[in-house]
């Protein structure tokens, strides 16, 4: 559809321009004809001038009211195609009407007159380059042939050079015409790979929205995004990576012309197809899923680029236009939406956007808003959950944070830490953390509560930020001394750490010449490999709860705890279980001589002043 884009804003400008110019100049002939004494004739020809100036004003006056449809805008062009013809045909026929004339004067107005209507021609008419060219021809014919028609010399020279000024004028007309075509080209195009862009797109989508409207009929929108593309980009260089696009957009473009679709590029590694239109909204739906899974094959097929084999895969997010009152950037976040929940799942999938996705992030949104005034409205808070060794004493305890937003209520931070990453508001919110705990843990010390660790945990966004080593050093000189500061333990999750492993370890060695250890939490959830545990300077490994909260009921995690206990005192680890929430759970790990416990079963996190009434009721055991 991308080559039926046509100039049509440029072509509606022009209709006012070329009725003020031919209803002025039409005027004059009136007052040529008092003058000649041909008055009845300029103004039967003025009237008809007036008739068809009329009718092009309707058309002007059509397409500035109305909201028109791609097909209608084409059925509107046409009909300005056939007033533009005769609208310069009448200066023709006037032409004819003077050269008849005895009045060599006359003839003299025609010639100049039809001389500037080619001139007019060949401007006016630039983006329609077969009409401006029938028009220019049939308005230098008659002078070229009237010319000729004298037989003399002087005659036949002008007639020439009537014929060079039509040469001209065509070649100006061709050229500009030809700029104007590679800067459409340029403006509805990726360049790329030549598909339609995001500007195309929303006005095809726009279209699409109108005809919903009028005709009730359906249509499905996917959002096509390459998962992990960025990973090839970076690997492989950027010109591998465009080539993978190119192929890409070929393979997809290819399937959506078989599907009567019409695809294009938003930008970096995402595409959109808009179909062709439904009967019903479960028939769109049908469609929508089938199309998507034969993309997601296609897609996954392998490619060989310069000797490399590679293989990609693509999340897919459907939206169906039911409704004529929503904006073409609405449908597209709609799409969006449901693309992104597919990576959420594991990407290489398809997810229809449905009402409940858009709960979920407009509260997402929600959250990430109020997030940004949560420390300064005071609403941050610190809770710490104890750590036992085997024999029942307290070693130790984790800083856990808590949010309690007077719109929200209490958000848990398996909600709002991922948001915090995403948005960089974990980088103030992390050395807030890091301040209060370093404060806290200082202040117990100088209270008589010497524990021997104070887990906090670290994120990834955090750890890679460019000031993350330099504030720990400060922190640690302003709040604790060597002692204190060999204590602290900075917990990673186990699904973070592949990221970047060789920049993280530079980080982690830095962090430990202030005497701090490392710990990788949820272990048993992620990827890690012995491999990474070797060469990551990790002190302690926290099995997940998730292996804790199953170990009286399921033998494989109770093999999985045994299996990572023994393995943890290979590599002289410290081993924590966290979850524990039943006596059963305490004495299975109590008696393969787990380190550390951690659970309900002793506390639930509790606030500062709590955990010292905690600590010192321990102690009078």
């Amino acid at each position: 559809m991308l080559e039926n884009m046509k100039f049509f804003k440029f072509m509606h400008k022009q209709i006012l321009i070329l009725i003020a110019l031919f209803a002025g100049t039409a005027t004059s002939y009136i007052f040529f004809g008092f003058v000649y004494e041909t008055d009845h004739i300029e103004i039967l020809w003025y009237l008809l001038v007036l008739a068809v100036s009329y009718w092009g004003y309707t058309l002007y006056k059509q397409y500035s009211d109305n909201d028109l449809t791609l097909e209608e805008k084409e059925e509107w062009l046409n009909k300005l195609r056939v007033f533009m013809f005769i609208y310069f045909s009448t200066w023709t026929l006037m032409f004819y009407v003077y050269v008849s004339s005895d009045n060599i004067q006359l003839h003299y107005l025609a010639i100049f007159t039809q001389l500037g209507v080619a001139v007019v021609a060949s401007t006016i008419l630039v983006s329609e380059k077969k009409l401006a060219i029938f028009i220019l021809i049939s308005s230098m014919l008659p002078i070229t042939l009237y010319l000729l028609l004298i037989g003399e010399f002087y005659s036949y020279v002008i007639s020439f050079l009537t014929v060079v000024l039509a040469w001209v004028l065509l070649y100006g007309s061709q050229n500009t015409y030809n700029y104007l075509k590679k800067s459409q080209f340029q403006a509805y195009h990726d360049y790329l790979t030549r598909l339609g862009n995001r500007r195309y797109f929303i006005e095809l989508l726009e279209d699409a929205i109108k005809i919903q409207k009028n005709d009730n009929k359906y249509m499905y929108l996917l959002l096509i995004d390459l998962d992990h593309f960025k990973t090839i980009n970076d690997t492989l260089g950027h010109d591998i990576g465009d080539i993978l696009l190119v192929e890409v957009a070929d393979r997809m473009s290819k399937l959506s012309n078989e599907h009567r679709g019409s695809i294009s590029r938003l930008g970096g590694d995402e595409f959109c197809i808009l179909s062709s239109y439904c009967k019903n909204k479960d028939e769109c739906l049908n469609q929508a899923i089938k199309f998507a899974e034969i993309l997601l094959n296609s897609i996954k097929q392998t490619y060989i680029i310069d000797g490399h084999h590679l293989y990609i895969s693509a999340s897919i997010g459907v939206s169906v236009i039911d409704s004529p009152n929503m904006t073409a950037n609405i449908f597209i976040k709609e799409a969006d939406i449901a693309m992104y929940e597919a990576k959420f799942r594991g990407r290489d999938g398809v997810i229809i956007f449905n009402e409940e996705l858009s709960l979920r992030v407009k509260r997402k949104l929600e959250i990430e808003r109020l997030l940004r005034f949560a420390l300064s409205n005071n609403e941050i808070t610190l809770k710490y959950q104890p750590q036992l060794d085997n024999k029942d004493k307290v070693i130790g305890c984790e800083v856990l944070v808590r949010w309690n937003n007077q719109q929200l209520g209490c958000v848990g931070p398996d909600e709002f830490i991922p948001i915090a990453e995403q948005t960089g508001v974990i980088i103030e919110l992390g050395y807030y953390i890091l301040e209060q705990s370093f404060k806290t843990f200082s202040d117990w010390y100088e209270k008589g509560i010497d524990l021997q660790q104070l887990s906090i945990n670290i994120s990834m966004r955090q750890i890679f930020h460019n000031t993350f080593v330099d504030d720990v050093q400060k922190l640690c000189k302003l709040y604790l001394n060597p002692y204190l500061s060999k204590k602290l333990i900075f917990e990673m999750t186990e699904t973070s750490v592949a990221e970047d492993i060789d920049r993280l370890v530079i980080i982690m060695n830095k962090i430990k010449k202030c005497g701090i250890r490392f710990s990788m939490d949820d272990f048993g959830t992620g990827y890690s490999s012995l491999s990474y545990l070797r060469k990551m300077p990790i002190d302690e490994l926290k099995i997940d709860k998730s292996f804790i909260f199953e170990l009286s009921e399921k033998e494989e995690d109770t093999k999985m705890v045994k299996t990572i206990l023994d393995m943890a005192r290979n590599l002289n680890l410290t081993i924590v279980a966290e979850g524990v929430e039943t006596q059963a759970q305490k004495d299975f790990l109590v008696k393969i001589e787990c380190d550390v416990l951690q659970g309900y079963l002793f506390s639930k996190p509790v606030y500062k002043e709590d955990f010292e009434k905690y600590i010192l009721k321990s102690a009078t055991k």
